[in-house]
């Protein structure tokens, strides 16, 4: 009975997490169509969020990096999990609070990989697939998206050199249509999948699954894929400002290519089973289609305070994971220091959604978001 009732709890706390993953990536998907005014806010994300579903049914091999290339699936336990998603979604949750995008992927791995070593130690942990199938690619991705925006920025104002401005910026805000969705289509190929991996992880502790046997239920992919959607259309708009408006002065050639490279890298990724961050990988699309234009064009200042929330996020997310299992140990291995850390985790998000709240409420017209 306490089995059953914990496998509830940390497939509802997975899907919660997936929830902020939709909400807390929006910024990547849309900021660069809204701050280009190539679709309007609300059309943008509602795209974003129908995109981002059909994205998660295209392949299983980013949930295949998570579910058996990170940890030993055969010493998870639900409550690991658990304090693994808690981990990843207090990271999600300060980072969206201050507005600084940041990687939920990271966030999720570092999550599960702190309470795993807080469990069993480090021998547990598959150092190998962390360091060559995550830590590698999270530098690697924005570095090859901004090289890539660059070099297509630089092409593109040669090709259109000629051309009236008018014409050619309404040219490309049609374009940002389709490379936003594209990208949209990446991101929940990539993004929905890690929630897939998790909730795998969880049932193999419970025993539905057999651990020496790949397979992701058909509820799990359609669950995850809806909690993801449903987060995006949501939006996190305060991100959303950051990505649109805070790194680049963005003209609509600019938006097209940083969202053409970034779904190129991501959807690459996704072919290989690399869990990419979106965050990283559009992040250093938007500066490589800024500098390709002009070097001091950057807000580097603002690219800096998002590098060191990058790689903050690995050990923070750790961390709290690693904390939320010994609190959760207190209570034995069972159901109730779960439930006791989901209580406390609900009554905080409520508080910080209110403070939120009333200090936007209490900034001058124009001034939030």
């Amino acid at each position: 009975m306490h089995s059953d009732l914990l496998i509830i709890l940390v497939v509802a706390t997975a899907l919660a997490f997936d929830f902020t993953n939709g909400f807390h990536d929006t910024a990547n998907v849309v900021a660069t169509s809204i701050s280009t005014r190539a679709l309007s806010p609300r059309v943008a994300v509602t795209l974003a969020a129908i995109l981002n579903f059909a994205g998660a049914f295209i392949s299983l091999k980013v949930a295949a990096t998570i579910g058996t290339g990170i940890v030993d699936s055969g010493a998870i336990t639900m409550p690991i999990v658990f304090a693994g998603l808690i981990g990843a979604s207090t990271w999600n949750l300060a980072t969206w609070y201050f507005g600084l995008p940041s990687s939920s992927s990271h966030a999720l791995i570092g999550g599960v990989v702190g309470a795993m070593i807080a469990a069993n130690g480090t021998a547990a942990v598959q150092f190998g697939g962390l360091l060559g199938k995550v830590v590698i690619p999270a530098f690697v991705s924005p570095l090859l998206a901004f090289v890539v925006a660059g070099l297509g920025i630089v092409l593109t104002y040669r090709l259109v050199a000629r051309l009236r401005p008018g014409p050619a910026g309404r040219g490309f805000r049609y374009g940002q249509i389709f490379s936003g969705g594209m990208l949209a289509l990446a991101h929940g190929t990539n993004d929905a999948q890690k929630t897939m991996g998790v909730i795998r992880l969880a049932l193999i502790a419970h025993g539905d699954i057999a651990r020496n046997h790949f397979a992701v239920p058909d509820w799990v992919v359609i669950s995850a894929a809806s909690a993801i959607a449903l987060g995006t259309y949501v939006g996190g708009w305060r991100i959303i400002r950051t990505m649109g408006t805070r790194i680049i002065k963005m003209d609509p050639a600019q938006g097209f290519t940083a969202q053409t490279a970034g779904a190129a890298v991501v959807l690459a990724a996704s072919h290989v089973g690399f869990p990419l961050s979106t965050t990283h990988v559009m992040a250093g699309g938007v500066m490589g289609a800024g500098a390709g234009k002009r070097v001091s064009a950057v807000r580097w200042g603002v690219a800096s305070n998002m590098a060191i929330a990058w790689l903050l996020t690995l050990p923070a997310a750790a961390a709290v994971g690693a904390t939320t299992y010994g609190a959760t140990s207190l209570f034995g291995s069972g159901f109730l220091g779960p439930a006791i850390i989901a209580t406390i985790a609900i009554i905080a998000i409520i508080i910080a959604m209110m403070k939120r709240s009333r200090e936007l409420a209490a900034q001058p017209a124009g001034a939030g978001s």
